[in-house]
């Protein structure tokens, strides 16, 4: 894309030039007359052969005539040469038109190049974005609290233009939240059990919730083991999703598509084309109840395994699985980094660094949120949720001792490095980092996030 900011406009000397050929007869000076007519009075006669003393020479200089410039001289332009000064003219604004042209094709296929290139390192899980460094812990009196469900909030996503807040409670309702207000946008209220036949939404505790990349498709899973599909703009309801046995727990959109990836406390997962309205195929392989599940552009996602205590990433096109192990207890989050790395939780209180690359974690934080109980009782604050910003080395974490806690990915995420922790009022069920790294957003077992 071109800008005016960064197109070098050219001087026009060329046309000031040629706007002089026409000149008006320049004015001969008194004190340039009155030399000439004294250098012809002395002048000698051709019958006399007489020579000019040097006195009179002194008297009367001789003024040398200077050279006047081409562009000076005083001629009538004929019809035919205005035609061809015009038609150089002409040609001379078409070859800098053409050369501003070729400086913004230059520019634009230099930001195009820098956009694939990104787009590769992306790929590649390379693109790293060292936010880490610029974080400064937040005030008490910078962190807002919105209002508005009634029972705890189960799961949270963010607008991809950073603009909205979707929020998802025990109560089955979701409430809209516009970001820069904190009001209420729109609410889908829930409904009591036994009432599904004729209530538009849902009857029971939503577990997980996502939405696409363009902010056109919202998808809900609940305990009743559906998935609903709303309208991202106007929260309008479009279709409802049924095949799996045991409650969703886990959904996401794959960026820049309209494939949705479900998983379920019946080990499966689901893949599903929304625009079409459309089941597309069930992926087996987790020995307990899916926990988390998340995924980028590429035609895969990884899951968390709960009690079988494994990772998965599932490459869809080549049908194939890749397992992982490393936590000593139930991983109950997951969230990928870049297509290469991703984070986790779980209820052993440890935090996890891992690569696709790898089959153990490249590096594991045990009790990362603290402890809790008598001295000889101790237990770690089990991790319920965490984020990562993407294509950063920022991720977070959240636990039921009511704190977050920021990381960073050290050596090029070969270690977790400690930042610092921010209180909030409740057990954080859920987090997520806006797509700008603006904001943090965490949804707590309390009335307010």
């Amino acid at each position: 894309m071109s800008s005016s900011f960064f197109i070098k406009t050219k001087e026009n000397s060329k046309f000031s030039k040629k706007g002089k050929s026409i000149s008006a007869p320049k004015r001969k000076g008194d004190g340039d007359s009155g030399a000439k007519s004294k250098v012809r009075a002395k002048k000698p006669n051709a019958k006399f052969n007489e020579e000019i003393s040097s006195d009179s020479e002194a008297e009367s200089p001789v003024v040398p005539r200077k050279r006047q410039p081409v562009e000076d001289i005083d001629y009538a332009e004929t019809p035919q040469e205005k035609k061809l000064r015009l038609a150089k003219l002409y040609l001379e604004q078409l070859k800098e038109a053409d050369d501003n042209k070729a400086e913004d094709d230059d520019f634009e296929t230099d930001l195009v190049a820098g956009r694939l290139e990104e787009d590769v390192l992306e790929q590649k899980g390379k693109l790293q974005r060292l936010i880490a460094k610029d974080l400064i812990q937040p005030d008490a009196s910078e962190i807002r609290v919105l209002r508005g469900h009634k029972l705890p909030i189960t799961c949270l996503v963010i607008s991809p233009d950073d603009k909205c807040i979707f929020s998802a409670a025990k109560d089955c309702s979701i409430i809209k939240w516009d970001v820069e207000s904190g009001k209420k946008l729109h609410t889908i209220p829930g409904g009591r059990k036994g009432t599904e036949d004729r209530h538009v939404g849902h009857t029971a505790h939503i577990l997980c919730m996502d939405i696409s990349s363009d902010g056109k498709y919202l998808a809900t899973g609940d305990m009743n083991k559906l998935i609903m599909i709303w309208e991202g703009e106007t929260c309008k309801h479009l279709y409802k999703f049924t095949g799996h046995k045991g409650p969703v727990s886990g959904l996401s959109f794959r960026k820049g598509t309209h494939d949705l990836y479900s998983a379920s406390h019946d080990r499966s997962i689901k893949v599903w084309n929304v625009d079409e309205n459309a089941y597309v195929e069930t992926l087996f392989g987790h020995q307990d109840a899916i926990t988390g599940l998340d995924s980028l552009s590429r035609e895969r996602c990884v899951t968390a395994g709960g009690r079988d205590r494994t990772v998965r990433v599932w490459k869809i096109a080549e049908e194939s699985q890749l397992v992982f192990h490393g936590h000593e207890s139930s991983i109950d989050c997951i969230q990928l980094i870049n297509e290469e790395h991703m984070i986790t939780g779980a209820d052993d209180g440890s935090v996890s660094l891992w690569s696709v690359n790898k089959k153990k974690p490249l590096s594991t934080v045990k009790q990362a949120h603290g402890c809790h109980g008598d001295a000889a009782l101790e237990q770690p604050h089990w991790v319920a949720s965490v984020a990562a910003l993407q294509n950063s080395d920022t991720v977070a974490s959240g636990s039921h001792n009511s704190h977050v806690q920021l990381w960073k990915c050290g050596q090029y995420y070969r270690r977790l490095e400690r930042l610092f922790s921010v209180p909030v009022s409740g057990f954080v069920n859920s987090l997520k980092f806006s797509s700008s790294g603006q904001f943090l957003v965490a949804g707590v077992g309390q009335e307010h996030r």
